[in-house]
């Protein structure tokens, strides 16, 4: 955007007293068709890449670095034993000679047992990218290129459209700005696009530093007389939101959102400050991604949270902290689950929360060697299509598994169609014709 151009907008904003302009309209457009399965859907995406050896199968080690150890490190989300030996998944030292302490168990009851479990379905894609816009969009586009936004509708999009849900009943909140993250909030479909998206918020970015220095005080700057501030929360608004200069007519706010969205950042600066955020006990990473999530569940009562958590890529160079970021994203998961029963009484049993990676990761190990001489793995072959998945909550069976290794039910595709399925407005969206034609909600699979 040019200098002059830019002043000219920025003026117009300053003008209508605006913070942070990625805030979306809101307006029902169509009746909902099916009754309605629960009032709110929190989904939580690993993103990174699963192996399913290693977390469904529980095969820790055996399967992957040549020990005979076996094992479950997800035991929030899965029944089973850990491991008895090797224990590298901890996060501090435990002083015993065979590795760190294990972080303690926050469910007293596990996610499967209070669940439905989908033992191993199938991913659309290898990849990252493809892999996350599946999640999104219940397609099996591929071949999409990286920093554009998906082709087809997501399911925020159905959301707003089909379901009515103003713009703060719908949030993406992602773990990065990098590559398409950002992107996901919205696709460039004709009849849906960037008017019916989520708000996005990449907490590390939004509440780290730079945001604390451009947004905290909530100021709003003068066009002529500050330029340099200006130019920097540009910047910083530019890349937290990925604003386009294209993007911004079709942008409508409501005062109420605006003002909510403000009063939510200054809270959450101030409540950072006074350590009062709701994080797992073990946070840092994904962790503080989902505990910004519960903050987002915690005010907004959206009915509609996706969350993206990725640490568990470092596979590719790092096993071990792999294992450990496994561990991490079970004990953020079950956090997250736990909050929403016991701080959020307009949430509690009337929620359900779906999982489900983005990919796995590949069957044979990369040459890279870690710390322990454990090799890595990249994922791209066909068994960075087996995943597993499941849901928890309202009107969902519990201590229910469905599939096995020889006998796969469901792709990631479903999960578009079952969010669209407990909100209830599943046959809108099967309607419009743009999701896998054969996708499924989950519930019709069991």
């Amino acid at each position: 955007m040019k200098r002059r151009d830019f002043v000219k907008q920025t003026a117009k904003i300053a003008t209508a007293g605006l913070v942070l302009p990625y805030l979306l309209p809101s307006g029902r457009l169509f009746a909902r068709t099916n009754e309605p399965k629960a009032e709110h859907v929190v989904y939580v995406l690993f993103g990174g890449g699963l192996r399913q050896q290693d977390s469904i199968l529980q095969r820790y080690l055996s399967d992957s670095q040549g020990y005979n150890v076996e094992g479950n490190i997800m035991y929030n989300m899965l029944e089973g034993a850990a491991p008895s030996t090797k224990i590298a998944y901890g996060t501090t030292p435990s002083g015993q000679p065979n590795g760190s302490q294990p972080i303690p168990k926050i469910l007293s009851q596990s996610i499967q047992k209070q669940g439905t479990l989908f033992a191993e379905m199938r991913a659309i894609s290898g990849g990252h990218y493809g892999g996350l816009n599946s999640l999104v969009t219940g397609s099996g586009v591929q071949g999409q290129g990286l920093k554009v936004r998906p082709v087809n509708p997501t399911i925020f999009e159905y959301a707003r459209k089909f379901g009515g849900f103003k713009a703060t009943d719908v949030w993406f909140i992602g773990n990065t700005i990098s590559n398409s993250t950002p992107l996901l909030n919205s696709s460039r479909h004709p009849d849906f696009g960037l008017q019916y998206g989520a708000n996005f918020f990449a907490p590390g970015i939004t509440f780290g530093g730079d945001g604390r220095a451009t947004l905290s005080n909530a100021k709003i700057y003068h066009p002529q007389e500050e330029l340099e501030p200006m130019y920097k929360m540009k910047n910083f608004l530019d890349n937290s939101f990925n604003i386009r200069q294209g993007d911004i007519p079709g942008i409508k706010n409501t005062d109420e959102e605006k003002t909510r969205i403000k009063t939510f950042i200054e809270e959450t600066f101030n409540r950072q400050s006074a350590g009062l955020l709701p994080m797992p006990p073990v946070s840092g990473g994904d962790g503080s991604t989902i505990g910004y999530a519960a903050e987002v569940l915690r005010v907004f009562k959206p009915k509609l949270l996706v969350v993206n958590m990725s640490n568990i890529d470092g596979c590719h160079s790092n096993f071990t902290g792999y294992l450990q970021a496994m561990h991490k994203a079970d004990h953020a998961l079950g956090f997250l689950w736990n909050y929403i029963q016991t701080q959020i009484p307009e949430m509690s049993g009337k929620t359900i929360m779906t999982f489900v990676p983005e990919c796995g990761r590949n069957l044979n190990h990369n040459p890279i060697l870690d710390e322990n001489d454990w090799y890595g793995y990249d994922h791209g072959d066909a068994n960075s299509l087996r995943v597993f998945g499941g849901m928890v909550g309202k009107n969902v069976p519990s201590n229910l598994m469905i599939g096995s290794e020889n006998n796969p039910i469901g792709k990631v595709t479903d999960f578009t169609l079952t969010i669209a399925d407990i909100l209830g407005f599943k046959d809108q969206v099967k309607s419009a014709g743009i999701i896998d034609p054969d996708a499924r909600s989950l519930f019709d699979r069991i």
